[in-house]
Parts: C-alpha cells; sequence; structure tokens
C-alpha cells in the first residue's frame, strides 16, 4: 500500500480501542457516535479489513485489529511524545552554550553576568568542552568553537581574530634581568601551548621571535612545560612561572586587573578566528535572537580592544 489511511481516521481507532467504546470515543473526541462510526468505516474500507467486530451491543477488536491497534497506539503515542518536546522547547526559558574551555573561562564566563543580569527569569547553561554538539546529544543553542574545520553555513558567523602575545606576572621580571628589548625575555622561562591534534595551535615562542626578526635559540629555556588548555597556561604565568605567548581575548581582565604585565605589545595573529555556531530552529526563541545580539556586540568591542591593544589603525 503507498498511501496511508486518513489520519482523522486513525486517530478515530486508537482513541476507539483505548476506552472501548464508541459513546465514550465520541465524548473525547468531541463528536458524534454517528461520526465515530463513519471514521471507522472509511478506515476499514481503506484497509480492506474488518478491525472491529459485534459482540451483543458492544464492539471489540478482531484480532486484526487488536495487532493493528498496538501499531497506531505506539505511533500515536510517539507524536504525542515528539509535541510536548516541541512545547517543553517552545516555552523553555534557558539559554545553552558550548564553548572551548579556555575561552569560556577567561572571556564568556566574565561577561554572561551582563546577559544574566538584564534577563533574571533565564537559567544560563554554559559547557566548557573541545567536541562539538552531537544532533543526539542534549540540545546547544549555540556553540563557540574555533578553526579552519567550521561549515560555513548560514547559522555560522565570524566572532573575532585573536592574536598571541607576551605576557608575565608583575613579579617577574628583575632588575638583573630588565626587558629592554623583545629578546630580553629569552632570559626568562617560557610557557608553551600546543593544541594539536584537536586544533591548529597557536604561533609557539619560535614563530614569535621569528616574525620579529630574532634568532632564536635551538634550546629555549624552560620551553618544555607545554600546555593544552590556554587557560592553564595562562594561570601559571600569573602564579609566576614564566611568560606564556596569550590570546589577547583570555588576558584583558587579568591586565587589567595587575595580575598580568604585557611590557611589548608585539602579536602574531592565530591562524583562524573564533565563530558562532546554531541551529537554525534557535531563533525560534526570542531570548536566542538577543543572546546572538548581544554576543555579537561584545565580540566587536573584542575586537577593537585587540586592535588597540596592538596599535592597529
Amino acid at each position: 500500500m503507498d498511501t496511508l489511511p486518513p489520519l482523522r481516521a486513525l486517530q478515530v481507532f486508537d482513541t476507539l480501542g483505548r476506552c472501548g467504546g464508541v459513546v465514550e470515543t465520541a465524548r473525547r473526541l468531541g463528536v458524534s457516535p454517528g461520526a465515530v462510526s463513519q471514521q471507522i468505516k472509511i478506515l476499514e474500507d481503506s484497509l480492506g479489513m474488518r478491525l472491529l467486530a459485534k459482540e451483543g451491543k458492544r464492539l471489540r477488536l478482531t484480532a486484526a485489529g487488536a495487532r493493528y491497534h498496538e501499531t497506531c497506539a505506539a505511533a500515536f503515542e510517539s507524536l504525542r511524545v515528539a509535541g510536548a518536546e516541541i512545547e517543553r522547547v517552545r516555552n523553555r526559558r534557558s539559554l545553552s552554550i558550548s564553548a572551548l574551555p579556555s575561552l569560556l573561562a577567561k572571556w564568556l564566563a566574565p561577561r554572561i553576568y551582563e546577559w544574566q543580569i538584564a534577563h533574571p527569569e533565564l537559567d544560563v547553561y554554559l559547557d566548557g568542552t573541545h567536541s562539538e554538539p552531537s544532533p543526539d546529544g542534549p540540545q546547544i543553542d549555540f556553540r563557540i568553537t574555533y578553526g579552519e574545520r567550521i561549515s560555513h553555513t548560514g547559522t555560522t558567523v565570524e566572532l573575532f581574530r585573536d592574536s598571541v602575545v607576551p605576557v608575565c606576572s608583575p613579579r617577574l621580571p628583575s632588575a638583573q634581568r630588565p626587558l629592554v628589548r623583545l629578546d630580553d625575555i629569552l632570559a626568562y622561562p617560557l610557557l608553551s601551548i600546543d593544541w594539536l591534534p584537536k586544533f591548529s595551535s597557536p604561533p609557539s615562542w619560535r614563530e614569535w621571535f621569528a616574525a620579529n626578526g630574532i634568532d632564536c635559540p635551538d634550546d629555549i629555556r624552560g620551553n618544555r612545560l607545554v600546555f593544552s588548555l590556554s587557560g592553564l597556561a595562562i594561570q601559571a604565568a600569573i602564579e609566576g612561572h614564566g611568560f606564556v605567548l596569550a590570546q589577547t581575548s583570555m588576558i584583558i581582565d587579568d591586565l587589567t586587573a595587575g595580575r598580568l604585565v604585557l611590557p611589548f605589545p608585539v602579536g602574531v595573529a592565530l591562524p583562524s578566528p573564533y565563530y558562532l555556531t546554531w541551529q537554525a530552529s534557535t531563533f525560534d526563541q526570542p531570548h536566542c535572537r538577543a543572546f546572538h545580539r548581544w554576543l555579537l556586540t561584545r565580540s566587536r568591542e573584542q575586537q577593537a580592544i585587540n586592535d588597540r591593544m596592538l596599535g592597529a589603525t
């Protein structure tokens, strides 16, 4: 059979099989008993098979009717569950954001309080992970990610492009080893960041020195301490363990608070920008559309700060 029976007839049959009587079926569906009987006849004619049989004044399902009703009941239950899920999503008052762990901790989380204060009725869920959201996993409204693997669809927008700059604790430089020239940094331990194989790594110390015309020794002092998370490397620098080439977006607050210093505002751009991605259905929620606008504004502000920090015009 190429076509399904009429949906209304299937709905009437599903209800009749559950309540066991034409009168009760009519009451539940808000129709007349005659309309119930008519829909059952339409269904039986469509299938070419009797689904109901009379037992005195009552109707019972035939053996074939009982098997068919099990399938119909399961299908309608699935539809009811799906409808309840749609209603839950439509009426939910929450915002779910997935982001790379260090960017979440050092950039988004300190700023999200501004959003939450302006939207006190919303629950905000922040998920720090390198894994991209799965279609079969929990619903995520927005994903903030990085790199060349992004699919440039209509639900993707570039946020900003970071650069790495050399920062350290204000306690680290000493009178015996002053910081006058860029290569003076070589006198201090250098902390490294390596994102491979998840993403292309940020520029290395060797690349940063080369970009600034400085010959770098084969054995860079202290360059054996390597972090896979930018946030951990930045924290090590805050604690005075050495210099780190940190993303500008992740150190603004630490520079402002005096936990880090930037002796040389000289940067090298990351290979790729950060991106915001979302599902098309995300914009069904007004608060998601508002968050999208808010985040793009914060991103433009961050790009302007990055440019000023490096003296860009």
